[in-house]
């Protein structure tokens, strides 16, 4: 997704969930850049927030010493956004169904759900150094 239209912001965040609105804000900004309308936009902002949430509780395990990364790639009519943290990784296919009776009634565990519901591509990589990068991408549909 490289083109000279694209528009890339880089944020570096503390692993608190006092971030989140900051993240919101900027995100916000750039799903109005590519077109989003605001149904889109607050659908793609759960999804995000979610991920975000995941890095700072699971993989960072609100180690405030640890970074996570939101990098935001926007063009018209296409979001992508990474979301990068420092823990040790975890497997997607090991994560329980939040559609399976015995968790319709739990309080948590529909973040990866959300995520794979509202966005277009949803994927996992595990970078050498540490680490789990979620990769999102949403496209605006007519």
């Amino acid at each position: 997704m490289k083109t000279s239209t694209q528009r890339t912001i880089k944020l570096d965040i503390a692993s608190r969930f006092d971030m989140l609105e900051m993240v919101q804000t900027v995100l916000a900004r750039a799903a109005e850049m590519a077109g989003f309308d605001d149904d889109a936009a607050h659908y793609l902002s759960v999804a995000v927030r979610e991920s975000v949430i995941n890095a700072i509780k699971h993989g960072n395990r609100g180690d405030e010493n640890k970074r996570v990364t939101v990098i935001l790639a926007s063009q018209p009519g296409v979001l992508e956004v990474r979301v990068q943290d420092q823990g040790d990784g975890f497997d997607p296919a090991a994560v329980p169904d939040p559609l399976a009776e015995e968790n319709l009634l739990k309080a948590d565990g529909r973040g990866i759900f959300f995520m794979r519901q509202f966005m277009d591509e949803v994927s996992y990589s595990f970078p050498p150094r540490g680490g789990t990068v979620v990769r999102m991408v949403k496209r605006v549909h007519s």
